[in-house]
């Protein structure tokens, strides 16, 4: 895997989303469902607060309530898509 001098400034992409959730839930990396609710796998809001808290100092504008409200792998890569866009 390519590592980005930039990673810990910069969205994560696909793999390093997977692996930052699977690190958080307890689970490989190629567990974590596409589609599969995180919070019902394990992840807590404070760590999704944590997530959001890491991004923002980053400059990123990422919202608790758009990953709380949509809590999937597959939601959560468009709405940081759509913050990369901007």
């Amino acid at each position: 895997m390519a590592t980005n001098s930039k990673a810990t400034t910069d969205l994560p992409g696909e793999p390093e989303l997977r692996e930052m959730i699977a690190k958080l839930i307890g689970s490989p990396p190629e567990d974590v469902p596409p589609d599969g609710n995180l919070i019902l796998l394990g992840l807590t809001s404070i760590e999704i607060m944590r997530m959001v808290g890491r991004w923002r100092r980053a400059g990123f504008p990422v919202a608790f309530e758009e990953l709380a409200s949509a809590p999937t792998l597959s939601d959560w890569l468009a709405y940081l898509d759509s913050l990369r866009a901007r």
